[in-house]
């Protein structure tokens, strides 16, 4: 199954509405956001349904309880108010030139352990000291996939999020993302910036 978060292009809405993706048409859920989705385990009413191609697909969890990120055995905490979804731009942060993507899977807690994976670019700006060259900026998107949907990943999810949980417990909508996959760099204002997956397909923004 995809999931998502999506606007008709006529609705300017930030956070958008909940949905189900089939084919070349998305079916709205009875929920506020994927978060309450999976809180209600993960089964919603149906609402309209809209032409894949008449919509916006918007960050997948705006406003996550929590994003982890690892990078070997351990995690980082790192900020979850600065998510963006696809195709949105994303500022280069104040005193930096330039930015470098480092393109993540990442889990999507839901109502059980693993709600699905989504794409994640990680942003950082090496130009910037300590913890500020990773705290500006996180994509996320375009959809969310169940784990029958993803195939050809080797990443040892159940250890992964088995530390992560360690002496805590998972809120819907966390995020845990996975070892870089890929980086590369630098991107400067007026690039665009790609990440892309077979499953979950492809994730850009624009840098301002």
């Amino acid at each position: 199954m995809k999931l998502c978060m999506f606007s008709p292009r006529e609705l300017d809405l930030e956070r958008g509405w909940p949905g189900r993706i089939e084919g070349d048409r998305v079916i709205q859920l009875a929920a506020q956001t994927l978060q309450a989705f999976f809180t209600g385990g993960g089964s919603a009413r149906e609402h309209a349904e809209y032409p894949l191609d008449a919509v916006v697909l918007r960050a997948p969890v705006l406003h996550p309880p929590s994003v982890r990120i690892f990078d070997g055995d351990d995690f980082s905490f790192t900020n979850p108010a600065t998510i963006f979804g696809p195709g949105e731009t994303v500022p280069l942060p104040g005193g930096a030139e330039s930015v470098d993507l480092q393109e993540r899977l990442a889990v999507v807690i839901g109502a059980s352990m693993i709600g699905g994976f989504t794409l994640m670019n990680d942003w950082v700006a090496p130009g910037l000291a300590g913890e500020k060259a990773h705290d500006f900026g996180i994509s996320l998107g375009p959809v969310v996939v169940t784990p029958d949907e993803l195939a050809g990943d080797d990443t040892d999810w159940a250890a992964l999020l088995d530390h992560a949980e360690l002496n805590t417990r998972f809120f819907p909508g966390d995020v845990i993302a996975g070892p870089v996959r890929r980086r590369e760099g630098p991107f400067r204002a007026g690039d665009s910036v790609e990440v892309a997956n077979a499953a979950i397909g492809s994730l850009r923004n624009d840098l301002g």
